[in-house]
């Protein structure tokens, strides 16, 4: 019998969304469990860390953004071919700053400074690997990067990558993978 996934987040795609996009990709059903702003000082006492997202698999609990992704990375088969590739996963996540608070602190540094410089590299990656960000195969750190690109985007209110055409073209075919396609179509519309 499949498991049973409930993934508890914000109604926001935040750090949620590389782990719908994922869930989507695989094409595995999961409960998307939105909570709304009121909701959560009644319902964080009961959280395991009074954080979020965590999923639930068959009324076991997991917590940790990044930790969600890898474990269904692994369970899903978007890990890549070898431990090197997965490495390469977790190396493009690190690039990404989870607190929004920090996000919009370090705001001008990274549209002018910061942005430029890893994205120029990863664009490069982009190319060297045939489109995708990891030996040439779609993985979750691909699926991971556009969806927190989108975020970090719209948060920005500047597109990043228009003037690198690699990671233009790489957002764009992420974005047109059918199962990803569907989500993004149907999704509810949330400010970030």
């Amino acid at each position: 019998m499949a498991p049973t996934y409930k993934l508890n987040y914000f109604d926001v795609r935040g750090r949620g969304e590389p782990i719908r996009f994922i869930f989507h990709q695989a094409g595995v059903s999961f409960e998307d469990n939105r909570i709304s702003k009121e909701h959560w000082g009644t319902i964080k006492p009961t959280t395991p860390f009074g954080k979020l997202p965590f999923l639930e698999e068959d009324g076991k609990v997991i917590v940790q953004s990044l930790a969600i992704e890898r474990y269904l990375a692994r369970k899903f088969k978007l890990i890549g071919k070898d431990e090197w590739d997965a490495l390469q996963c977790d190396a493009v996540q690190a690039f990404f700053e989870a607190d929004a608070a920090k996000k919009e602190e370090k705001k001008a540094a990274v549209i002018n400074d910061q942005a430029p410089f890893y994205l120029s590299r990863f664009d490069e990656q982009v190319k060297k690997n045939g489109g995708y960000l990891v030996n040439g195969q779609l993985t979750w750190a691909d699926l991971h990067f556009v969806a927190t690109l989108q975020v970090t985007c719209d948060m920005l209110g500047k597109d990043v990558v228009a003037s690198h055409a690699n990671l233009a073209a790489h957002r764009e075919k992420i974005l047109n993978l059918p199962n990803i396609k569907a989500w993004v179509a149907k999704r509810p519309t949330t400010p970030f």
